[in-house]
């Protein structure tokens, strides 16, 4: 091979190497297939985000509520002989809350205002030291002929100890003998115009002892065959009365005025509390 040749040889093989640099320099960092894995790597990363956030606030949601619900929903509750409407918000326990045919419902109610849970009452429903402007009812069906007030004189006066006292708020105060079951408990009377009178047992406390939401607890007959018992705190005897009438005509105007094909109910009930 002559000179010429050899340079022509020298030549080609740089013009090689640089076009090889040059196709080098110009190919992609990153290849296509990478980009588009990358991509959908992202985008998952993206909806497991997007539905951790949902399910975060669902739940989150639902542990403030803390079995509450701020729903105004219809639930429709037939217990024995009478059909109740009843607004879901109002109804203490969830498992409670849909329509059919039920044994007992529990309801739970803030004095004045006689409405159900609202978030904006939270406080009112979840703290302990609030809880007395609460009122717990319990509605069921009746065992026995007569409310709290029909078994005053038959029943709770044969259970009286020692001569009536005055009472707070305008009632009359009875002991009740701690062997018949009643212990530390008394009955709280009041007359009515036109009315049986007024009757509630309460654990009253103790000088220096805070109320609970719950020791004073008062029966009434409602509808065609169903029994309330409402419970409240001792420091609301001021409020006896309107609450009573509070209690009644709410359950009153929740029934439904449509007859029942109900079995026929044994009327033969015993007259003891349980």
């Amino acid at each position: 091979m002559d000179a010429v040749d050899c340079a022509q040889a020298r030549g080609l093989a740089m013009d090689n190497r640089i076009s090889s640099a040059i196709s080098a320099d110009e190919s992609p960092l990153v290849s296509n297939r990478f980009l588009f894995g990358t991509a959908i790597v992202i985008g998952v990363l993206a909806l497991l985000s997007a539905g951790i956030s949902v399910a975060g606030h669902w739940f989150g949601e639902r542990l403030s509520l803390a079995g509450h619900s701020d729903s105004t929903d219809i639930h429709e509750v037939t217990i024995g002989q009478d059909r109740l409407r009843l607004s879901a918000n109002t109804i203490r326990f969830e498992g409670q809350r849909h329509d059919g045919v039920a044994q007992r419902v529990d309801l739970h109610f803030l004095w004045p205002e006689m409405t159900g849970y609202h978030k904006e009452y939270r406080r009112r429903f979840d703290d302990v030291s609030l809880s007395g402007s609460l009122l717990f009812l319990q509605i069921s069906q009746s065992t026995m002929s007569r409310d709290m007030s029909g078994r005053v004189g038959p029943i709770y006066s044969q259970l009286f100890t020692g001569p009536p006292e005055k009472g707070p708020h305008g009632l009359t105060l009875h002991h009740l003998r701690g062997e018949t079951g009643y212990e530390n408990e008394v009955l709280l009377t009041a007359p009515r115009l036109g009315l049986p009178d007024y009757a509630v047992r309460c654990i009253l406390p103790k000088p220096g002892t805070p109320a609970s939401s719950g020791d004073c607890q008062r029966d009434i007959h409602v509808g065609r065959d169903l029994s309330v018992l409402y419970r409240f705190s001792s420091t609301l005897l001021a409020d006896w009365d309107r609450i009573d009438i509070a209690v009644r005509s709410h359950i009153e105007s929740r029934i439904s005025e449509a007859p029942l094909a109900a079995p026929a109910i044994d009327k033969n009930r015993a007259d003891s509390e349980t």
